[in-house]
């Protein structure tokens, strides 16, 4: 996909190596400003080695790592690191510090001006146990304030990993309406997660991992149609109804096994339109027609399959 938008973050030839373990190889990756991106992979593909070359933890053993046009390991990348967010996959504070002390702190490490984070805390929905000590939070309450020292100083890139672990259903949705405003107002945003159900329609992109190698990267629909997955297409209505569509449809399609009043059919996705004006077109009573289109899941579990010399579409 072509990117109009300055680069926040580009990657070109990365590998790294811990020993003779080949951690990432051949890495080729660019992220717009104001982009939202799915990082996805096994455990063990690359993920958290990726995410900290991004952020300078870790120096690349080939390649180049570029955010916002600076090297991550160099000295002048220190500026840069409090326009940066980070949420990582284990949240930990120091539980005799209260929340409110743990944003000061944090705070302080990105030399930002003084300030008493209430609105901080009431965005993460923290606000009524801001001042009692970590040490008394759930995991979940550890989890929004880890959410919150991400958010200060108004990143331009925030990184999260599995940025909804421990949280209950109300919580995740608000974490991830954080993630839409801080995209709407132009910060890149990069998510590391398993929860894949979650993603289908917050993201621009995604990124798959896979033995260290980007087996794919591109929009949902983009990839779907390069791997030639299908959509699947139900209908419940009568069995005279359900045998006069399958005998007079007149797109491409493959029937599944035909159950008591209702009618299971698939076919490529780019002639999911045409089907569904085919079968309206004939006029007949329907009871109900259920569009089922694949998920991030179903398109990570094929290119996984397909192994890490599978086919990449940007």
């Amino acid at each position: 996909m072509k990117m109009s938008n300055p680069l926040a973050i580009n990657l070109v030839g990365v590998g790294k190596k811990y020993g003779s373990f080949q951690a990432v190889q051949d890495i080729d990756l660019s992220l717009s400003k104001g982009e939202c991106v799915a990082l996805v992979g096994h455990n063990g593909a690359g993920k958290s080695t990726l995410i900290k070359m991004m952020l300078g933890l870790v120096t690349p053993t080939t390649g180049t790592v570029s955010v916002f046009k600076k090297t991550p390991s160099s000295d002048s990348f220190n500026d840069m690191r409090r326009h940066i967010g980070f949420l990582p996959e284990q949240v930990l504070f120091q539980k005799n510090m209260t929340g409110r002390e743990t944003l000061e702190f944090y705070a302080r490490l990105k030399r930002l001006p003084g300030q008493n984070f209430d609105d901080l805390f009431t965005r993460v929905d923290l606000i009524a146990a801001a001042d009692r000590k970590v040490g008394t939070y759930s995991k979940g309450m550890r989890q929004k304030l880890g959410m919150a020292q991400a958010l200060l100083g108004t990143p331009k890139l925030l990184i999260l990993d599995e940025p909804t672990t421990g949280l209950d259903p109300m919580a995740r949705q608000n974490m991830y309406r954080i993630m839409d405003e801080e995209k709407s107002r132009g910060a890149t945003v990069l998510i590391s997660s398993h929860v894949l159900t979650e993603l289908d329609d917050r993201i621009d992109r995604v990124v798959i991992l896979n033995r260290g190698h980007v087996a794919a990267v591109g929009t949902i629909p983009i990839l779907c149609r390069n791997i030639g997955m299908q959509v699947k297409i139900v209908i419940r209505a009568s069995e005279a109804v359900c045998a006069y569509i399958r005998s007079h449809i007149s797109v491409d399609c493959q029937f599944e096994a035909s159950q008591k009043g209702c009618l299971k059919l698939e076919c490529p996705l780019h002639l999911k339109v045409a089907a569904l004006a085919d079968i309206m077109a004939m006029r007949q009573k329907l009871d109900d027609i259920e569009l089922i289109e694949p998920t991030l899941e179903t398109v990570f579990n094929s290119y996984s399959a397909a192994g890490p010399e599978g086919e990449r579409h940007d």
